[in-house]
């Protein structure tokens, strides 16, 4: 038989726990149980994140791999280029000596192809140019250049044949518009270098596809080391010319123009300066090669920015222009760009219409914008 309890012993039993104790225990259970979730929840977020920054990184090496093997393969090309660069070179080299020896010998005998006499069609034309440019005379060359602008498109053509005939053209070059470009040396009484600015750049532009490296193109230029430090010198006269030219905001045109063209010529462009060359863009944006020197400035990325401000000034023509020179159409529609420079337009009109004194432009704006 079982012994009956003391009565002692039952007065120290527990009492059952309490309803509130059973909540709290379950609302604790329900605590740990999403924490638990927010934990797991948390962790996977970050394996997956883990995973995708490893999968990106990889990536990113396969890339720079890629990469790296391209620029080293390019690095060979160009490294086993340079002996057939050299090559070409140098038999141009002896070509273009042998040509010019032969030019001095028929200029002393008076031959009629070298002589000073009068050019009346294309072949004299680019026969003379030769003769200047074998005789390495800079300084004839940019005379006869300065006097035929009448035949400006015959000398865009020719040009660049002629000034492969030199033994060094990028020198030649530099020498031949070293009369008025960086500064003009002609004295006083002569108008300014903003007049011939035109044979500045003609003669610039056409030296471009005479040094491009027959071989690899455009990425490297057959420029001598001299020649090329002469021309970052020239560049940095021109700027720190600015202020004697009353700064960037009145810098003539054409001064600005063969500016860049220089820098772009001999591929002296500097990153440092590329507010300095967006400036001088946008003041002269009429022009219509400005767009095309500014993506070989390396203002690509700047596009978009000085079409706005080019709008922003009521230059809304400039701003078509360069949207079609850079593929930014999409981006700024020329309707609406047209539509407002045209709006643009006849108010000025109608303000010219109200001034008595300008009769005679008010009758062809009539005609012209206002019809």
């Amino acid at each position: 038989m079982g012994s009956i309890p003391d009565p002692g012993e039952l007065s120290e039993v527990a009492p059952p726990p309490s309803f509130d104790e059973f909540q709290r225990q379950t609302s604790l259970m329900t605590s740990c149980t999403l924490l638990w979730k927010e934990l797991s929840d948390h962790f996977s977020s970050l394996e997956k994140d883990l995973v995708s920054k490893s999968e990106a990184l990889k990536l990113k090496i396969r890339t720079f791999d890629n990469h790296t093997a391209q620029s080293l393969k390019l690095l060979d090309h160009r490294e086993s280029s340079i002996e057939g660069s050299v090559q070409i070179a140098l038999r141009k080299l002896d070509n273009n000596r042998t040509a010019a020896l032969s030019a001095l010998t028929d200029s002393d005998c008076g031959d009629s192809a070298a002589g000073d006499g009068e050019v009346d069609n294309g072949e004299g034309l680019v026969l003379k140019l030769k003769s200047f440019c074998l005789r390495m005379d800079a300084v004839g060359f940019w005379m006869f250049v300065i006097g035929k602008k009448k035949e400006l498109e015959a000398l865009r053509s020719e040009m660049p044949v002629a000034l492969s005939e030199c033994v060094d053209p990028a020198k030649f070059v530099l020498e031949a518009i070293s009369e008025v470009f960086p500064v003009d040396k002609r004295g006083g009484e002569k108008v300014g270098s903003g007049d011939l600015g035109w044979a500045c750049v003609l003669v610039l532009e056409s030296l471009i596809p005479v040094v491009v490296d027959p071989v690899i193109g455009k990425s490297r230029l057959m420029v001598t080391p001299a020649v090329k430090e002469r021309a970052k010198e020239i560049a940095e006269t021109w700027k720190a010319s600015l202020e004697e030219r009353g700064g960037i905001e009145n810098v003539k045109t054409p001064d600005v123009h063969t500016f860049l063209q220089h820098l772009v010529t001999f591929g002296i462009v500097k990153k440092d300066d590329l507010d300095l060359y967006r400036k001088l863009v946008i003041g002269s944006a009429w022009r219509k090669q400005m767009p095309k020197l500014a993506l070989s400035l390396g203002l690509a990325d700047e596009m978009p920015d000085m079409i706005e401000e080019l709008i922003s000034k009521g230059q809304q023509l400039d701003a078509v222009h360069f949207t079609y020179e850079v593929g930014l159409v999409d981006k700024f529609p020329p309707v609406p760009l047209l539509k407002s420079y045209l709006k643009d337009a006849k108010k000025v009109a109608s303000s010219i219409l109200e001034d008595p004194n300008n009769a005679g432009r008010a009758a062809v704006i009539y005609f012209y914008v206002l019809k």
